[in-house]
């Protein structure tokens, strides 16, 4: 640290202590716990037992800072002294297996990893059996820092780590730097929406010079009420144009999706709302200004002008005041449950309600204004038709919900029956409305599942709001109702469709493929059985989906000996729902992913559930990879020709997920395990698709409390050949990724011009098109 940042460093230190020790200038062990906010006893012990020099059973000011100071300004050896004291339990100066158990059983905790007892054994013994050089029992000085020095990465934070858990919070460098709206790479990344918001203000403000010129005659703030007036024209009937979403749909298979920002049009749409709201309230207060005037010379008063039709001012009955004052409490209402705070906070039914008022807004605006329908004839017609279309369409042919799978995090997974003449692209999304769950509502969700899969349509829902908690609630509940034999012959008919599907979607060549899975809180081995393979003959055909290993049978599982489906059917069914139920389904509707198979390197970045449009574009641009895939006849060798088509320019994908926990890799865990298999011969120019997992709940390699499990996990990795935590063969990072690092890293593969793809928090969305202006990647967002 620099002098400024030590004389920082140290005042913070002193002033933290002070708070905590209270009167008694100590620190006791409740305290020091209290204050590290640790979720492990373990380490705060172990910290408070090594920092408390003269065994006192607490710590001074003058203990706390000799300890600190030995690990920031100290040497490296020094700081790997303290990590292994922290390790040696008993203070024999040795390691044993035992006391590197209970440490990363604790790293474990910290981390919030759920393993079982089996798993956490295997660790501990691949970290134990690498660093035991001398095959001695136990883990000495010299070979934990030899075993630290195979892992470069931890070596390079040890630094950061070792006071990483004490150090004064990060204070924001005010540099000197360009603003980054005034950056050429923002002006390139956002040219279309910025030159189309350049002609929406340069058309407003004509329009308002316009409407003040023609009424120069009435004085000012009539002027200005009229040019307000005329912006609202505009801006009242532009706003339902931004919405026509099958209109905008089709436009993006055109040219003018190089032209127009249709993939901001949820954008544009808020900001012309708020446009409205602004005009709305100057427009009535230049009337109440000019009314008051007018009061001044006629025989009306001014509530008279306001709240009456006495003075006959509008077209019909002199009702323009009055439908005045109604529009604008209207549309400041409609703004108001438009918020983020109301539509984030589990109250979407107060924002869909309050906005279906628009029918209102429009029908006062009509009787309001003399010239308003001239402007709203066109676009009216438009919307009209759009609704008389979308109706048609969710209405044709009887859709059923055939399957529901409830997931972790309080995911409903729905399988609903495919209409026969449904198209989509992958990742486009569509409104969904179940009577049982709510008559009159329609909610829009992407779709999940691929459009090669042609018996059903997969969405997955993530419990939010009132609605979603309601979907989810409504089929937890256990099934009492006496299911009929033509619905179970239905249902039973519908699943088989769907395993066809599957099979047809993920037929390869050379696959008895392994799929991870997260039960009871340990990750197991989930086993695909294709045509041909042993079953229970009392099960019949049974489904080609995935089956689970009950945990004392993994090692049946790793030799590709499944147990049978008669033992694991009962746990496949305490979350699966086969049932019938009415809905109706609206759409499909485009998205900016629709531009992904026309990049030539093209990074998929899912938050969370956000994964859900990437579910369904990975699934179809596996389907097509192999469709170029070669097979050589005389060896089992297979490789991917790299040819451009109209079809798909990729060259190369990364898919990055961040999930907050362990259990939320569940969700699609099966589907990225068979996409793995998919490329199980590495590929001349490298993998065609990488994939890259983090789970932000899990403490980074910067953390001393997480160094042994890291090690232990990457060590694992690499004898199993496959991550722990998620039962990929892709290794699970914790912490939360360094763009910086990894865009960085992507640049230069030189695989073409990369086209950044997100759908997930709009905070991260933030951080994420920052780093793409920065390296010049194109960035896109999924919108709603």
């Amino acid at each position: 640290m620099s002098l400024d940042e030590d004389a920082r460093w140290l005042e913070w230190v002193t002033k933290q202590f002070e708070s905590i020790a209270g009167e008694d200038k100590e620190i006791d062990l409740k305290e020091f716990k209290t204050a590290l906010k640790v979720k492990e006893s373990f380490f705060a012990e172990r910290f408070f037992e090594l920092f408390d020099s003269d065994g006192s059973s607490s710590i001074s000011l003058d203990e706390l800072l000799k300890a600190l100071d030995l690990l920031i300004h100290g040497s490296e050896t020094d700081k790997l002294r303290f990590l292994f004291q922290v390790y040696d339990v008993d203070g024999s100066g040795s390691i044993d297996p035992d006391e590197l158990r209970t440490v990363l059983k604790s790293c474990l905790r910290e981390s919030a990893i759920s393993l079982p007892e089996e798993k956490l054994d295997d660790l501990t013994l691949a970290l134990f059996e690498s660093a035991d050089k001398d095959n001695s029992g136990s883990i000495t000085f010299e070979e934990l820092k030899a075993e630290l020095e195979n892992f470069p990465e931890v070596m390079e934070n040890l630094t950061i780590s070792a006071a990483n858990w004490l150090k004064p919070p990060d204070v924001e460098q005010r540099r000197r730097q360009t603003p980054r709206y005034l950056t050429r790479a923002y002006w390139q990344n956002n040219s279309r929406k910025l030159f189309f918001l350049c002609v929406y203000a340069c058309l407003s403000i004509l329009m308002f010079a316009s409407a003040m010129v023609q009424n120069h005659q009435g004085g000012v703030w009539f002027m200005v009420a009229k040019g307000c007036g005329q912006c609202l024209n505009f801006n009242c009937t532009f706003v339902m144009v931004l919405m026509l979403r099958r209109c905008l749909t089709w436009l993006r298979a055109t040219w003018l999706v190089r032209i127009l920002p249709l993939d901001q049009n949820i954008l544009l749409h808020q900001i012309v709302g708020y446009a409205i709201l602004c005009f709305t309230m100057l427009h009535t207060t230049a009337h109440i200004i000019n009314f008051v005037h007018l009061s001044e010379q006629t025989h009306y008063s001014l509530w008279e002008y306001v709240l009456t039709t006495r003075p006959g001012i509008g077209w019909v009955k002199g009702s323009a005041s009055l439908t005045g004052l109604v529009l604008q409490v209207m549309i400041c209402l409609m703004v108001l449950c438009s918020s983020t705070f109301v539509r984030r906070s589990g109250h979407f039914e107060v924002f869909y309600w309050s906005h279906l008022s628009y029918v209102w807004v429009w029908s006062l605006l009509v009787v309001h204004c003399a010239n308003f329908w001239k402007w709203f004839v066109v676009p009216g017609l438009a919307f009209v038709l759009e609704k008389i279309v979308g109706i048609g369409v969710s209405h044709m042919g009887g859709l059923y919900i055939v399957e529901v799978n409830l997931l972790p995090s309080k995911v409903t997974h729905l399988v609903i029956k495919r209409p026969q003449f449904f198209h989509f692209k992958p990742g486009d999304y569509v409104y969904i409305n179940i009577p049982d769950i709510a008559k009159y509502e329609w909610h829009p969700f992407t779709i999940s599942s691929a459009p090669e899969q042609s018996d059903t349509l997969w969405l997955h829902i993530r419990s939010m709001g009132q609605w979603t908690n309601r979907l989810y609630e409504y089929f937890r509940q256990p099934d009492n109702q006496a299911v009929s034999p033509k619905k179970l012959a239905t249902s039973l008919k519908d699943r088989r469709q769907l395993t066809k599907a599957q099979e047809e979607l993920f037929s390869s060549t050379n696959c008895n493929g392994t799929v991870a899975s997260n039960e009871d809180d340990a990750i197991e081995l989930t086993m695909y059985r294709q045509n041909g393979s042993q079953r229970d003959p009392g099960l019949g055909p049974g489904p080609q989906g995935p089956v689970e290993p009950l945990p004392d049978q993994l090692g049946q599982a790793e030799r590709g000996e499944g147990p049978s489906l008669k033992e694991i059917s009962v746990k496949l069914g305490e979350n699966i729902r086969y049932r019938n139920i009415k809905c109706y389904v609206d759409g499909p509707y485009g998205t900016p992913t629709r531009q992904i198979f026309a990049s030539e390197h093209a990074v998929l970045i899912g938050a969370g559930i956000g994964i859900t449009p990437f579910a369904s574009i990975l699934q179809s641009i596996m389907y097509r990879y192999r469709m170029r895939k070669q097979n050589c006849p005389n060896c089992s060798y297979s490789w991917c020709e790299n040819i451009k088509d109209s079809e798909m320019k990729l060259r190369k994908v990364d898919f990055i997920w961040i999930n907050r926990d362990q259990k939320s890799f569940e969700w699609f865990v099966s589907l990225l395990t068979k996409l793995e298999m998919d490329q199980a011969d590495e590929e001349p120019d490298g993998r065609f698709l990488e994939m890259h997992m983090y789970m932000t709940s899990a403490l980074s390699k910067n953390d001393m409390k997480a160094i042994g499990l890291q090690m232990a996990l990457d060590l694992l990795a690499k004898k199993e050949k496959r991550d722990s935590i998620t039962g990929l063969r892709t290794r699970t990072q914790p912490g939360r990724p360094e763009w910086a690092k990894v865009f960085q890293k992507m640049s230069e593969e030189r695989k073409g011009k990369v086209h950044v793809f997100y759908c997930g928090a709009p905070a991260l969305a933030k951080v994420i098109k920052a780093q793409c202006e920065h390296f010049g990647f194109q960035f896109y967002k999924e919108n709603f």
